[in-house]
């Protein structure tokens, strides 16, 4: 008995010694457990890149409506509008002559002027169509007033005498609307959120049954591994280094067709700005430029899925090698 007792531990220690042998020379010269190249492999690449494209557009999304949601504060801080409604008998030109006066003889206003009949048909040509005859049509004028962002104006006194001096005078400060618009801007940067975290998560959980799937495949050298000493740490660690060059592989691929298609569609813009749907969206969007902040994000996200796939395969390997440890004294 005692002998036998003896053999065994001479087996277990030949055994130790050549996984440490093995594990040396996996050092020394990397073989993967995990076959490198499979079917399982490429759809989790594919996979991988089509959630990456999909998270990096939310996050080109959101960083493009945060960008304008913060210029249309800025530009409701710098500009006002006044609005004359033509009537029968009123003299336009010395209407915006008047408020024109008016407003540089406000305190806080820097300048005022009016809007011309070129850019006044610019502006209606997406509905009314070219050419435009504005003495023929009933159309409102526009005087833009810039105020200086310091020290604003009393907009309630401006507005009483500007009534004052020309009663079919309307003064617009963008306030209300431009609110609504922030409100909605920030209702989509939530939502934005929210869809980049579901994305992020449904990743996780493709790696999850990713690596369940690898270690099934692999589950009698895993095993074998496992039992004769090697650490759990070990073998965690060469199936996230195989799933880590994975993620990487394909979050590279997703976020470079999200680079091509934010180039494409500044492109667009700018090539487009001769004509009047390019100036709604322009007025909307500015250039339709998620800028570099867009593209940081980008590169961000890329280096978060490959490092999320990665600490999500270890952990996953950590847990199945435990629960392996906690059945084994019952198979034995």
């Amino acid at each position: 008995m005692t002998d036998l007792t003896h053999s065994g531990d001479r087996i277990l220690r030949a055994l130790r010694f050549a996984v440490e042998a093995v594990a040396r020379r996996r050092r020394e010269r990397p073989t993967p457990i995990v076959p490198s190249h499979n079917v399982a492999g490429r759809a989790l690449v594919t996979t991988i890149a089509i959630m990456t494209f999909l998270a990096s557009l939310t996050v080109g999304a959101v960083t493009l409506v945060s960008e304008t949601a913060a210029q249309w504060q800025n530009d409701i801080s710098r500009e006002i509008t006044v609005q004359i409604i033509p009537r029968e008998g009123l003299d336009m030109e010395a209407a915006l002559g008047a408020v024109e006066q008016v407003a540089r003889e406000t305190p806080g206003v820097t300048g005022a002027a009016r809007l011309d009949d070129a850019a006044t048909s610019r502006l209606l040509e997406p509905w009314l169509g070219e050419g435009l005859q504005l003495s023929e049509l009933p159309v409102p004028r526009l005087v833009v007033i810039a105020i200086d962002t310091s020290e604003p104006p009393n907009f309630e006194a401006l507005g009483q005498r500007l009534t004052e001096a020309v009663p079919q005078a309307e003064l617009d400060d963008h306030r209300a609307w431009v609110s609504r618009l922030v409100a909605m801007a920030n209702a989509m940067i939530i939502t934005g959120i929210g869809v980049l975290v579901l994305v992020l998560l449904a990743t996780a959980l493709t790696v999850v049954f990713a690596t369940r799937g690898a270690m099934a495949g692999n589950r009698q050298i895993v095993e074998v591994l496992h039992f004769v000493g090697a650490r759990s740490e070990f073998i965690a660690a060469e199936f996230q280094r195989h799933f880590f060059r994975l993620a990487l592989i394909g979050a590279l691929f997703g976020g470079f067709g999200a680079f091509v298609l934010f180039w494409m569609m500044g492109l667009w813009t700018e090539s487009n700005q001769a004509r009047p749907e390019a100036d709604q969206i322009s007025a909307l969007f500015g250039s339709f430029s998620i800028g570099w902040t867009g593209y940081a994000g980008t590169v961000a996200l890329v280096a978060l899925v490959a490092g999320l796939t990665a600490l999500t395969s270890r952990m996953t390997v950590l847990r199945q090698l435990a629960s392996i440890d906690m059945l084994s004294p019952v198979e034995n």
